[in-house]
């Protein structure tokens, strides 16, 4: 009977304990912070003005060209005076020499004159002057194909991919994530050996710098590629930065221009072609720089929150989805947080990388420098420090939750932040690797780092590495709505007692490379 009447007792004081202290358990969220956040971020927005400036003045930025110089140039200043601290660029490398095209004009002349729709490969050379040669198809696929065609490519525009077939487009270009798609997403996928990478992309590379030698050695006057995306969409990349490697005139043009001079050809008509390149060079510092600023902590300062995006782009469009929407959303995280007076007791540190286009070069060289190198993950005294980093790279499309990269310890901290974010569309929380970006070379070692769902809207559609990634393809409202959400958890990161929860540490492995 007195254990009957004991264990009442203690029934009826769980039951007197308020309700709020029941509550404090779970991960606290601050909604009069929010409430800040969204009035600065929703009201007094300088989000577009910073996208334009980094567009239309400074794009496009490809790594350590001019553009790219002179829009850090201008994003410094900018931070500066909007009161961050330690400002600075910090140089990594070296990455190799700076390249711009300053000209391209393209004419198919005979047997009809019509203009071409045409971008350089970057870090190609240019033709010296306006050149007129025959084009040529050959269809080499193989080394072996190298002497069917020795001797005859002197002097020729080369053409050595098929024509491909181009589908009408039956589907919308831009879309939003169906409440469906955000479903499957937040699903745990089981890995299967279908899912490793077969190592084929190296062997691509070893055989194209093998075309170009032969290419350089038969004299051909330039090789002309077919856009992978259709609709006179050019997608582009680049060639090798090293001055020793072969290189010739390269540009890609529209399939649909592509496809009328090969079925031209293939009719055993000649093809004159007019084409002329002025590309430049810069070869004065073969470092690159990414951008630091920061607001600083209070009683927990040495502690870290970092957030960022990569600041570089290709060069056909002005790198408006890729990326300065991820850099303009996290430059305006931190001007909310700093215009709207909130206190925050860890040091919050933005990060805006270049040479991520190449392989995520800028934020790999910045972990290994601070945290670890994971070739042999020694770690330095900033690992402990580092709570955590949030990422942006998919373009202009608002946020629609976020990839766990497998930390289940962190779900409900992340549950908790996202609640206040459900009516701007932030419901889903995926624990899946997502890839691609720079969170990728602070979770190589180790350090929590995240990147958000958003909305595809036309990423992989019309604006990635295309000549259309420009500023009219930002959308307003929701880059507003990523900013809200990243300076929020930004500022809860920065506030909570403890760390955020990590993985277990990976073991020392080599960088993957990331496909160019």
């Amino acid at each position: 009977m007195r254990r009957i009447a004991l264990t009442f007792a203690v029934i009826l004081c769980v039951l007197a304990v308020p309700p709020v202290a029941l509550v404090q358990t779970r991960e606290p969220v601050d909604l009069d912070a929010i409430y800040k956040i969204k009035d600065e971020g929703f009201y007094r927005s300088k989000i577009m003005e910073t996208m334009s400036y980094l567009t239309d003045i400074y794009g496009p930025r490809l790594t350590n060209s001019p553009g790219m110089h002179a829009a850090a140039d201008w994003t410094i200043k900018t931070l500066t005076e909007w009161g961050m601290a330690n400002v600075k660029k910090e140089p990594w490398g070296p990455f190799g020499r700076g390249w711009r095209n300053n000209r391209i004009s393209m004419h198919v002349v005979s047997p009809q004159r019509y203009p071409v729709i045409a971008h350089p490969v970057a870090w190609s050379v240019g033709t010296n002057g306006p050149v007129t040669a025959e084009a040529v198809l050959a269809r080499i696929t193989t080394e072996a194909d190298f002497e069917k065609f020795r001797g005859q490519l002197k002097g020729k525009f080369v053409l050595t991919d098929p024509m491909r077939e181009v589908p009408p487009q039956m589907e919308a270009p831009g879309r939003r994530y169906t409440d469906e798609e955000l479903a499957e997403r937040a699903e745990q996928p089981v890995p299967t050996a279908a899912d490793r990478p077969a190592g084929r992309f190296a062997g691509q590379r070893g055989f194209r710098r093998r075309l170009l030698e032969f290419l350089v050695q038969e004299g051909a006057a330039g090789l002309i590629q077919p856009s992978p995306w259709n609709n006179g969409l050019v997608r582009i990349g680049g060639t090798e930065r090293d001055p020793k490697a072969p290189n010739l005139p390269m540009v890609v043009i529209a399939i649909e221009h592509y496809g009328r001079i090969y079925r031209t050809l293939e009719k055993k008509m000649p093809v004159s072609i007019e084409l002329d390149v002025q590309n430049e060079f810069f070869e004065q510092d073969l470092n690159s720089y990414n951008i630091i600023a920061e607001i600083p902590g209070t009683d927990k300062a040495g502690e870290v929150v970092m957030l960022g995006a990569h600041f570089d782009s290709w060069h056909p469009g002005t790198g408006a989805t890729d990326n300065a929407a991820g850099s303009a959303v996290m430059m305006e995280a931190l001007r909310i947080l700093k215009a709207s007076g909130l206190k925050l007791r860890r040091t919050v540190r933005l990060a805006l990388w270049t040479g991520e286009e190449q392989g995520l070069l800028g934020s790999r060289e910045y972990v290994k420098a601070n945290f670890a190198d994971p070739a042999d993950m020694k770690l330095k005294p900033g690992h402990a420090k580092l709570s955590g980093y949030f990422n942006i790279d998919n373009g202009t499309g608002k946020i629609r939750g976020i990839y766990l990269q497998r930390n289940e310890a962190i779900r409900p901290v992340f549950e908790a932040w996202m609640e206040p974010f459900r009516n701007l569309g932030m419901t889903t929380i995926s624990p899946r690797d997502t890839g691609g970006t720079d969170h990728l070379a602070f979770d190589a070692v180790g350090l929590p780092g995240f990147q958000f769902i958003q909305d595809p809207m036309e990423y992989s559609t019309k604006t990635h590495h295309t000549n259309m990634d420009t500023y009219e393809r930002i959308q307003e409202a929701d880059m507003k709505q990523m900013a809200v959400i990243v300076a929020s958890f930004v500022y809860h990161a920065a506030n909570r007692e403890g760390l955020l929860p990590r993985e277990p540490l990976p073991p020392p492995t080599p960088q993957p490379r990331r496909d160019e």
